[in-house]
């Protein structure tokens, strides 16, 4: 799979960060200038565009299934400041291989982690990085952007895949 690496360092939100803040240091930074972005799939099983209704960030995933219902192959289109593009790289860097439940389990302890509930600390390699977030509510939407739509798209997927199936068609395979 090849990545596009052409994500813009802009903020789109209605935020703008004090850049030298605790919150947007060297990791989350290089994690956003890094590129989590892997061209939209021309095919994909699933499927989900959100947006944070806060900050305006964006977020499209594409997901093909592999034969034992685990994420394939991941396609994003990202629209985000700086730790929406930070939290899509984390989780594009992970995400393969995963099933869908592992996926929706990975944006539960995301969110937990931010409004401070209880979860575990190895959920996600890396994730800690987004700790700091935990004292900026209005950055909450952005950061879980990917692993909610990831999980939507997941979701979409098998039953894309169930459907496929009961028609008998050649695209559950």
């Amino acid at each position: 799979m090849s990545a596009v690496l052409a994500l813009p360092i802009a903020c789109h939100c209605s935020y703008t960060p004090d850049m030298s803040a605790p919150l947007y240091n060297t990791e989350i930074l290089r994690l956003a200038a890094s590129g989590a972005q892997h061209a939209r799939l021309p095919a994909p099983q699933g499927s989900a565009e959100l947006r944070s209704p806060v900050c305006g960030s964006r977020v499209t995933v594409d997901v093909t299934l592999g034969g034992e219902g685990r994420l394939h192959e991941i396609g994003l289109e990202v629209r985000a400041c700086a730790l929406g593009q930070a939290s899509a790289a984390l989780m594009a860097q992970h995400a393969e291989g995963r099933s869908a439940g592992e996926l929706a389990q990975a944006a539960a302890q995301l969110r937990a982690m931010l409004t401070g509930g209880s979860y575990s600390p190895d959920f996600w390699p890396g994730i800690e990085v987004l700790a700091r977030a935990q004292d900026y509510p209005a950055r909450h939407g952005a950061i879980l952007l990917p692993f909610d739509a990831v999980a939507q798209a997941m979701q979409e997927a098998h039953e894309f895949r169930t459907a496929s199936a009961k028609a008998g068609g050649a695209d559950a395979l």
